[in-house]
């Protein structure tokens, strides 16, 4: 055999490639527009530049996996496989989230034993099926085929040629270069779903890989940071609305997509699953939790709840555990202002800690000590497939909190109300619902039954908190509504509820009076200084920001924002109200992308 490629064999080669970039560009498309190809045709033909470019790249991909390999056929296919599976993850989060994959989204490969475990249930066995049988086929046919085999130097021009022009595409979409910004192309990084939809998978994707968490504010300086800084540390300290006799513990329990299902219309239960819930509302600070996110994404809602800072003002689909803190020595938070105030700070999280990299990011926060599921081998599951229970981890967090010879914060975050709500997952369902569709009865029911467990776990909490000498009070809440499927908020006509789609259950226990007032809706960057006022703290200066702007925006999401007391949902700022935001925006810009002044003035 030649050691050369035929040219004519190369020809055919080259084309099939060609073809490939073309099919698999297709594919991604589709997958970013929920397979509606009339859609995608539509795309097509508003930007062909950015369709026949998005090919073009992976005609390029696919080369270079021609070159990289002695055989000329497995690289492209592996490479091919690799995409088809970006597309299948695409079209997966979207029906899940409701948002696409974005690159940091990829980090979470490393935990794929637990992401199966997960998924569980969410990929019918029939893909599953197709999949392996695609996958056999395609490997037989590589066997089948002629044997080729090119010679060096033609192998490095391809390879090399290959590079060169996927490295120039990535720095020209990550630049904005005047090239691609020709061909119909701008980074909305504002919106996710719009840059996706108008951009196409691969632009879009191909742009957030350098994409900051937030714009430079104008006007940023050093001397900016401290005119606000001195501005809010002026403002009096008012007196807690509790003052116990030493310092208390505190415990945050985030509670994995927790909302009260009673709430949803169209659908009837044969209990109430938040008897406890239901039954204390009135008698302790309680209310909601207006999540960032919907579906997914619990590191956003924790970053909100432990630093003060707000995703508000960063850019869509950002996880700024990952894309950011990650790479940071340290960071302002609940944790470290604690820990200079005496505190021991200590995470508990019943699952896998490298899980949105919480093992690199908590020492970064300030936490001491990470208790995670390798440490709790002997933690009760409802069944031995299910997650680590909410009462397992509240009995854990408990005998961590009687264990300290200190006050104590304590930052749980649970998993039992994880998707999928596979019937059985935690034990056998005792509440029936009526409404909706059949096909999602036991969906719904074992959802109900997941929240009915939470509500015991909270009620043998309050319970626990008695038998804790030290003052302690527990702030409890959901960090988003679960991703349950579509047409169960459509049957409650929530579709275009975004309040509701966002409000979770909030509630505050202690073991010393804390009184009862309503907490209304609040954003869990407003959780530090709420607790801070009701276990007698004083609060820095940027937790007097938080408290200004808490006062005229006490739901700040891009979802939706809600004004105080009454007012309701809010359409408009006023010139107050967007100086606070401006203020808050500059000090957040410098605490994450800036020269971090503000650490040692507000903290």
């Amino acid at each position: 055999m030649s050691r050369w490629l035929p040219s004519k064999r190369l020809s055919y080669l080259l084309l099939v490639l060609l073809a490939g970039g073309f099919v698999l560009n297709l594919f991604l498309q589709a997958a970013s527009l929920s397979m509606n190809i009339p859609g995608v045709l539509e795309w097509i033909g508003n930007s062909p530049w950015l369709f026949v470019t998005g090919s073009l790249f992976f005609f390029f991909i696919l080369l270079f996996g021609s070159a990289i390999l002695p055989n000329t056929y497995a690289g492209p296919v592996i490479l091919f496989l690799l995409c088809l599976l970006l597309g299948i993850a695409d079209y997966q989060k979207l029906a899940t989230t409701g948002e696409p994959l974005f690159p940091w989204d990829l980090m979470l490969v490393k935990n794929a034993g637990e992401m199966s475990k997960i998924t569980k249930g969410m990929i019918s066995p029939l893909a599953l099926l197709a999949a392996v049988l695609l996958v056999a086929g395609l490997v037989y046919v590589i066997i089948k085929l002629p044997k080729n085999t090119i010679r060096l130097p033609l192998r490095l021009g391809m390879g090399g040629i290959s590079v060169a022009l996927t490295i120039g595409f990535l720095v020209l979409v990550s630049g904005q270069s005047p090239v691609v910004s020709a061909m119909n192309y701008q980074n909305i990084f504002w919106n996710q779903k719009v840059n996706y939809t108008q951009n196409g998978f691969l632009f879009a994707f191909a742009g957030n890989l350098r994409q900051s968490l937030l714009e430079k504010p104008a006007g940023y300086s050093r001397e900016a940071v401290e005119a606000i800084a001195s501005k809010y540390s002026q403002l009096p300290d008012q007196p807690a609305a509790a003052s116990p006799e030493e310092q208390p513990n505190i415990l945050f329990m985030m509670d994995e997509a927790f909302f009260d299902p009673t709430r949803l219309p169209g659908y009837s239960l044969s209990e109430d699953p938040l008897t406890f819930i239901h039954g204390a509302a009135d008698e302790t600070p309680s209310g909601y939790l207006l999540s960032p996110e919907f579906g997914g994404n619990t590191a956003n809602v924790e970053f909100e709840a432990l630093t003060g800072l707000s995703m508000y003002f960063l850019g869509d689909g950002t996880i700024p555990y990952q894309q950011r803190i990650v790479k940071m020595s340290s960071l302002p938070s609940i944790v470290s202002i604690l820990k200079e105030r005496g505190y021991q700070a200590r995470a508990l999280h019943p699952f896998d800690e490298t899980f949105y990299n919480r093992n690199r990011v908590y020492p970064v926060l300030g936490f001491d000590s990470f208790t995670s599921e390798k440490d709790l081998a002997g933690a009760a599951r409802l069944t031995p497939d299910g997650y680590i229970s909410d009462k397992a981890a509240v009995q854990e967090a408990v005998r961590e909190l009687k264990s300290a010879s200190g006050p104590v914060f304590l930052h749980l975050v649970t998993m039992q109300n994880h998707f999928p709500f596979t019937k059985g997952l935690n034990g056998p369902n005792t509440i029936t619902v009526q409404g909706g569709q059949p096909a999602q009865k036991d969906e719904l029911e074992t959802y109900v039954q997941d929240t009915k467990l939470t509500d015991e776990a909270l009620a043998e909490l309050q319970q626990e908190l008695q038998d804790i000498k030290r003052p302690t009070v527990a702030v409890f809440w959901g960090d988003h509504l679960p991703a349950l499927s579509a047409g169960i908020y459509t049957e409650a006509g929530w579709d275009k509820e975004p309040r509701l789609k966002h409000e979770t259950k909030l509630m505050i226990l202690a073991n010393y009076d804390i009184g009862n007032e309503p907490l209304g809706t609040l954003s869990p960057a407003f959780l530090g200084p709420t607790v801070f006022r009701l276990s007698g703290q004083t609060l820095p200066a940027f937790y007097k920001l938080l408290e200004q702007v808490q006062a005229e925006l006490p739901g700040l999401s891009k979802n939706v924002l809600i004004g105080s007391g009454d007012a309701g949902i809010v359409t408009g700022l006023t010139s107050d109200q967007q100086e606070l935001l401006d203020d808050y925006r500059l000090i957040e810009y410098d605490l994450l992308e800036g020269g971090k002044y503000a650490a040692g003035l507000m903290f």
